[in-house]
């Protein structure tokens, strides 16, 4: 941990770059529970594969304008012109892989309103929830899979999502407050409320 000037702990990542550090002390680990605000995250967090967070974050506010701020119901019926479209926008990442697999992420989130079982994008995400968090000491006991990441990504998989791997649906689970993985002792531990 680095402490700041402000007399708080921080990791490494979330320390230095102030767009980062404000993420972390407002936004990360807090509870999501509406499906456009897991539709964001399932999306960013697949745009992010590969690249750094800070470099989604950055972009966050061109993803929210060429995706119509993540509404699923108008990126469902995105078409090949929108593909073309959002495949010249600089302001986003421009992986054509990752742009479909948003549409299609859009279509299947829209169809899950259906699902008897899940009721929704949220309903699924939820139901993953650990009867336990991790309660790491050090950085290197934080875990960057779960079995209930492995479950959810599969279960997502199966529902016609794309671009949700265990790893990736941890750092949603971890970023949208289904588990708390900040360091016993930090001033941000138990701040989500629901652990």
């Amino acid at each position: 941990m680095i402490t700041g000037e402000d007399g708080l702990a921080r990791p490494p990542w979330a320390a230095v770059d102030p767009l980062l550090r404000e993420y972390y002390d407002t936004e990360w680990g807090m509870p999501v529970r509406d499906e456009r605000g897991l539709f964001e995250r399932v999306s960013l967090e697949a745009f992010q594969s590969g690249l750094s967070w800070a470099t989604i974050l950055r972009k966050r506010p061109a993803f929210r304008a060429a995706f119509d701020d993540f509404d699923p119901d108008a990126v469902a019926g995105y078409g090949d012109d929108d593909v073309t479209r959002l495949l010249g926008d600089a302001g986003i990442i421009r992986n054509r892989a990752k742009i479909t697999a948003t549409i299609g992420n859009a279509r299947a989130t829209v169809a899950l309103r259906d699902d008897p079982e899940y009721e929704g994008l949220a309903g699924l995400i939820w139901s993953f929830r650990p009867a336990r968090t991790p309660e790491p000491r050090t950085f290197a006991d934080i875990p960057t899979t779960s079995p209930e990441s492995v479950a959810l990504a599969k279960t997502l998989r199966a529902k016609g999502f794309r671009f949700v791997g265990p790893t990736t649906m941890f750092a949603l689970m971890e970023a949208a407050g289904l588990v708390d993985t900040h360091l016993l002792g930090s001033h941000r531990r138990g701040s989500s409320g629901v652990w």
